[in-house]
């Protein structure tokens, strides 16, 4: 028994009419994590006892400055998808599912422009 009509069956659209690209790009994401992962930590973790100094002279090269801010990116991104999820599936009330899918969104969207503006600030002071 299919709850698909005719037309969705052949747009490749579900009920939800969008889980598919949401489906993907959170796959997407997850796996473009596993470098980005590796290639921030280790700076990172080189830096962990460091003073302050240390710190701003790793981040101001452009390359550990491009990856952190491409790493929060796509980690905000993946995290605001897989809450959205968790919301979709278990908030059953109307109101409160759309004000915390709106909560969801902008805290992941802050997230990320905090992260980015701060390793800017790193970047373009030293």
């Amino acid at each position: 028994m299919s709850y698909l009509t005719d037309r969705k069956r052949v747009d490749g659209l579900g009920v939800a009419r969008g889980g598919v690209e949401h489906w993907i790009s959170q796959r997407v994401t997850s796996i473009a994590l596993i470098p980005l992962s590796l290639m921030f930590l280790f700076p990172f973790l080189h830096n962990l006892g460091a003073d302050h100094a240390a710190v701003l002279q790793t981040y101001s090269h452009p390359y550990h400055a491009i990856v952190a801010v491409m790493f929060f990116i796509v980690l905000c991104k993946h995290l605001h998808q897989g809450l959205q999820v968790v919301i979709e599936d278990y908030v059953h009330a109307p109101r409160l599912l759309l004000s915390s899918l709106i909560l969801n969104k902008l805290f992941w969207g802050a997230t990320a422009v905090m992260a980015v503006f701060a390793i800017a600030k790193i970047a373009f002071s030293a």
